[in-house]
């Protein structure tokens, strides 16, 4: 296994979400600065590229180029076109609470997840006793222009997801369930054949990439850890960080740096008025592929 130890390229985020690399730079979403936001790949030049009040969680572009971005707390998916905000999609009657991550193919079809039940309440009244329980929730396909088409139910916290460089494959990170999820993606965008792609014993999944050996880097969202893995489950690279990762992203110009989300808690009682989410990178071996 190959290991490596990051290096902090920004502080001062609240809490980091949905890292992508688009045209040279990486973009994020950043919950309690409400704002979607783009950075140089050393970390400098960071600007503010989208306003959302609402907590911007996963980002994607439709094949014209309008950014898509997850409005977690009303549970819609919003369509920036230029400087012009719309409605993509409401997806409030397919989500038991927060809207979350999600992932855009390149024919425009998005795979929006949701947390199902409240997380922070949940553990703060009943500790992680409380998540043996906890329900579980839908996964949302939603068209090219906006309609959902099909959910997915019974996921256990859909969370950071990927589409195979073919575009035939989905696999998304049920963090409950600490396992990889993949689908068949069919031409009209809908899913089938669900299996497990990764089962572990206690890895909470959570942002996630792949690379061009078919293998997937993922955050550990229970540790200071990032984790490459292959099919199956075998865990091949960790990266270390200073504080719990939450996401992370290859980019860079060789497509090799390991850009990495971080934050003391995801807790919003605990980091919602706080500024101490970071950016960490490492540099590894294989190139990004597929999306996002």
């Amino acid at each position: 296994m190959n290991s490596y130890t990051s290096n902090v390229i920004r502080e001062g985020l609240s809490f980091g979400e949905g890292p992508r690399w688009h045209e040279g730079r990486l973009w994020f979403a950043d919950f309690y600065r409400h704002g979607v936001f783009s950075i140089a790949g050393d970390g400098s030049d960071e600007r503010l590229e989208h306003s959302v009040p609402s907590q911007p969680s996963g980002l994607g572009w439709l094949p014209d180029g309008d950014l898509l971005c997850v409005s977690a707390t009303d549970q819609r998916v919003l369509r920036f076109s230029g400087s012009a905000e719309s409605t993509f999609a409401d997806i409030s009657s397919y989500c038991s609470f927060w809207a979350n991550d999600m992932v855009v193919s390149a024919a425009g079809y998005s795979y929006v997840g949701n947390f199902g039940f409240d997380l922070d309440t949940l553990l703060m009244e009943h500790g992680v006793e409380g998540l043996v329980t906890a329900p579980s929730t839908n996964l949302v396909v939603l068209d090219p222009g906006g309609k959902a088409i099909q959910t997915i139910p019974d996921m256990d916290f859909p969370n950071g997801s990927v589409i195979t460089p073919d575009g035939k494959t989905l696999i998304v990170g049920e963090t409950m369930a600490f396992r990889l999820t993949a689908f068949n993606i069919g031409g009209d965008g809908t899913l089938s054949n669900r299996r497990v792609w990764a089962q572990f014993e206690f890895v909470a999944t959570d942002g996630m990439c792949l690379d061009a050996d078919g293998q997937i880097w993922l955050a550990n969202a229970i540790s200071n850890t990032c984790l490459r893995v292959k099919e199956g489950g075998e865990i091949t690279g960790e990266v270390t960080t200073t504080q719990t990762a939450f996401a992370c992203m290859l980019g860079g110009g060789a497509g090799t740096t390991l850009y990495i989300m971080t934050a003391p808690s995801s807790d919003r009682f605990k980091i919602a008025d706080v500024t101490d989410g970071r950016i960490e990178v490492a540099e590894v071996t294989t190139p990004g592929a597929g999306l996002p």
